[in-house]
């Protein structure tokens, strides 16, 4: 049966939790930001493309921004309870700490469910619009932008200086266009006093309208064998730059789709066991590689015959002092020889080949098992920092944002780089992959039950005034000599 006090607990829960996780979550995006501002400036995008960016990255940011505000906002709950004696009311009434944990470990296995398909259906999805959003915007060109003084060599082929520009940034003086488009240096040159910077109608070119100025194109006569340069002076010339490589074009997201990020737990089971399944094949196809250059583990028929006649023959055994080489005619030497470096070179380059493509495929098939336990590791971490922050709250006695604050964030990032370390050693394959990534899990759950049971027990270890009494007695506890004696 629900009580009023379960729904009064849970009610003084979702506010903070809801908070917690908006606050987590508009951090973790300013360090998005912070961290790829430098390729998103300069580069033209428009404000629904960055609030696209903005939306899936906040999605993807949601598996850390959770457990986090879990954390936080139990802390912060049951600290505002224990500050305002709220908690020891309930005990005096006879309800222990367990039942009065348990309305809100329901809700936050409930949320932890939540979690669960969030990250296997929502997840998927928001990593292939963002990752592929950002890989066309690092990839896409800035925006051109051509300042006095300096040459500009954005327009692919053209090398631009302009003396001078007016205000209106379309004015234009002394003006020289370097052209590279025959790849043959500096042999055609375009200068002129002013023009006027003019955009196609369709954004797609940029026209130059150059005026009183001179063309200047050196070539190379065959019939003359020699070199010749052509000048032409123009009183008004219209040259056109072809602008569509600055478009910010977006690539076809389906060369992103078996990416390991964008797969639930289905295409992951599915994907890991087709890595099984090819790595047993790898290594007979290896062996079938190598036998031609074996001949002990050739099982071909020539071989057969060979053994076989050696076997019901009585040949000489040859003794030879220092080389297999004697036994063989000097004609025939330099053959052999040749023929034996080139089957080495072929089985080292075969061997080589099978080595790598194993290694890769080991490598692909870590990442697939660790995104696998990912997608798990996420609910359950929930559960576990509700199980560390609710007795935490419970012993600090503490609301608001300042000692809970600074406890679940010491906490948080101690269960982070865990967990971090955990994936690493799980993706080198120093340790399995369940084992890294449910390292952080089994060395945090046996502190949340001694939180629990120290919670109960009412521990004072969190509070000032325990260290002071512990001080106190070691202190009188401490051989100290009498002045008067001396």
């Amino acid at each position: 049966m629900i009580k009023k006090l379960d729904i009064l607990l849970i009610r003084s829960f979702i506010g903070p939790f809801i908070v917690t996780f908006f606050v987590a979550l508009f951090v973790l995006m300013m360090q998005f930001f912070w961290l790829y501002m430098d390729e998103m400036i300069g580069k033209g995008l428009s404000i629904w493309m960055l609030m696209q960016l903005l939306i899936y990255m906040s999605t993807t940011l949601v598996p850390l921004a959770l457990p986090l505000s879990v954390l936080l906002s139990s802390i912060m709950t049951f600290g505002n309870m224990g500050e305002n004696f709220e908690l020891v009311a309930i005990k005096s009434s006879g309800i222990s700490l367990l039942r009065f944990l348990r309305p809100l470990l329901f809700f936050i296995i409930f949320i932890s469910g939540l979690a669960f398909l969030f990250s296997d259906d929502v997840i998927p999805v928001a990593n292939l619009k963002a990752l592929s959003l950002l890989y066309d915007v690092r990839n896409s060109k800035p925006t051109l932008n051509i300042r006095p003084d300096q040459f500009n060599n954005d327009i692919q082929g053209y090398s631009i200086r302009v003396g001078s520009k007016d205000k209106d940034g379309k004015i234009i003086r002394d003006v020289i266009i370097y052209d590279h488009t025959d790849m043959l240096g500096n042999d055609k040159v375009v200068a002129a006093k002013e023009g006027e910077m003019i955009p196609s109608a369709d954004k797609q070119s940029l026209i130059f309208r150059l005026k009183d100025g001179w063309q200047y194109q050196e070539g190379y006569d065959r019939t003359a064998h020699n070199y010749t340069q052509t000048r032409a002076h123009f009183a008004k010339y219209d040259k056109i730059f072809d602008l569509s490589g600055f478009k910010f074009t977006r690539t076809n997201e389906d060369m992103f789709k078996n990416a390991y990020q964008m797969m639930n737990v289905a295409q992951l089971s599915e994907s890991i066991d087709s890595f099984k399944r090819d790595r047993g094949r790898t290594a007979s196809s290896m062996g079938a590689y190598l036998a031609p250059y074996i001949t002990y583990e050739n099982k071909g028929k020539e071989s057969d015959l060979l053994a076989k006649d050696l076997k019901n023959s009585n040949y000489t055994i040859h003794k030879y002092d220092s080389s297999f080489l004697q036994l063989i005619p000097d004609s025939a030497r330099n053959i052999v020889l040749q023929t034996v470096a080139n089957n080495l070179r072929s089985f080292k380059s075969l061997a080589d080949m099978s080595s790598l493509d194993k290694k890769l495929k080991m490598e692909n098939f870590l990442k697939y098992d660790v995104e696998w336990h990912r997608k798990f590791t996420l609910p359950f971490a929930c559960i576990l920092l509700f199980l560390i922050g609710a007795p935490l709250g419970a012993i600090i006695r503490k609301g608001g944002l300042g000692m809970p604050l600074v406890v679940a964030v010491v906490f948080f990032i101690t269960f982070h780089i865990l967990n971090i370390t955990g994936e690493k050693l799980a993706k080198t394959g120093a340790v399995a992959p369940w084992i890294g990534m449910w390292m952080s899990t089994s060395i945090l759950l046996p502190l949340a039950a001694w939180l629990i049971a120290a919670a109960r027990n009412d521990s004072q270890v969190f509070t000032k005034e325990w260290y002071i009494r512990v001080w106190r007695r070691i202190k009188n506890n401490l051989p100290i000599k009498d002045k008067s004696v001396a």
